[in-house]
């Protein structure tokens, strides 16, 4: 798998994105971010409570990146902090082709090392004219706001301890539906129901099989790696992905169920 020539995670690319590392999953960590802040990691261990630990996740957010002081900076500075990681979420939700998708993709390809397979398009790699629309876009969206990716690190970050909380398993099972199967590479087939598929760098699924019909005319089942979920529906308060029972997923190599379609 083509991939750029380094990561800033304690895994390299070509491991990360294999068959074999969504079989035998292991923690992934972004280089320095729970050293750099471990003093929230250490406050969070001392409150029982999720939603509360989320409020302080929030707070927290905000004074480090000082997005709370949005309305006393110049036009420019002011829309450049207020454009948060919130803002990047919630564009994906809208459109994960956008601008702020592309961003989100652009997050994955630098901190993994997987650079995204389809932004508006196909990419077949990182040298075509496809993948210069993406890395456009990515660059509009980065432009917007204030040091996205080390935001979007520590959200990951932070997701990854509470999923280690609240789960005892090392995977979740997903569920992805789409309107075009052949959007993704298909790797290698293994019975009719069950192939091996070579998924975008980030892509949303959902925890509820009904709803993934909703998304297309295609649905797989997939065990998800707890460390590749990089951001999930019920994470933090009054979320904006609320009810859709969606996780945002880091893509590569995952061997796939087709779900029977019971209608």
């Amino acid at each position: 798998m083509e991939n750029t020539s380094f990561n800033h995670c304690n895994l390299p690319p070509w491991v990360i994105a294999s068959r074999h590392f969504n079989d035998n999953p292991q923690p992934l960590e972004i280089q320095g971010v729970r050293q750099a802040n471990r003093f929230l990691f250490e406050k969070l261990d001392t409150i029982p409570d999720a939603s509360e630990r989320a409020l302080i996740f929030n707070d927290y957010m905000s004074v480090k990146f000082q997005l709370h002081q949005w309305q006393n900076h110049t036009v420019a500075a002011g829309k450049s902090l207020k454009n948060s990681y919130l803002r990047f979420l919630r564009g994906w939700m809208m459109d994960s082709n956008s601008v702020e998708g592309a961003v989100l993709k652009g997050w994955v390809e630098s901190r993994m090392g997987l650079p995204p397979t389809f932004h508006k398009l196909r990419i077949p790699g990182i040298h075509g004219e496809e993948y210069m629309v993406f890395a456009m876009d990515r660059t509009k969206g980065s432009a917007r706001t204030n040091a996205i990716n080390s935001q979007l690190d520590l959200l990951y970050e932070y997701c990854q301890y509470e999923l280690e909380k609240r789960h005892q398993e090392s995977w979740l099972t997903l569920y992805r539906g789409t309107f075009d199967a052949s959007e993704h590479d298909i790797l290698e087939k293994f019975d009719k129901r069950r192939q091996l598929v070579r998924l975008n760098n980030l892509s949303s699924f959902t925890s509820v099989e009904e709803r993934a019909w909703e998304f297309g005319f295609t649905v797989w089942e997939v065990r998800v790696p707890l460390s590749k979920v990089f951001f999930y529906n019920d994470l933090l308060p009054n979320s904006i992905m609320k009810g859709e029972g969606e996780y945002m997923v880091i893509g590569g190599e995952y061997q796939v169920r087709v779900v029977p379609c019971t209608l």
